[in-house]
């Protein structure tokens, strides 16, 4: 799977079912290894696409358009 070709949801959705074979803890040596190798790229990519999106986003303020910085997000 080349995980740029692929949409962040298709991405996150094939890496939730990575981590749900891993950790039912009934794979074998090999395959276990192989799917944290294909979880690690695409990690990665949703990491890639994340940043690119961030990038786009910006937030409107009293002073107009900045940039998102999730620092500024206050909890409640």
């Amino acid at each position: 799977m080349s995980a740029r070709k692929e949409s962040f949801e298709k991405n996150m959705d094939r890496l939730q079912q990575i981590v749900d074979q891993l950790e039912s803890g009934e794979l074998p040596l090999e395959k276990g290894v192989a799917l944290y190798k294909e979880g690690q790229t695409l990690a990665g990519a949703c990491r890639k696409q994340l940043s690119e999106a961030r990038l786009v986003v910006s937030q409107v303020t009293p002073d107009g358009l900045s940039p998102f910085n999730a620092d500024s997000i206050e909890e409640n």
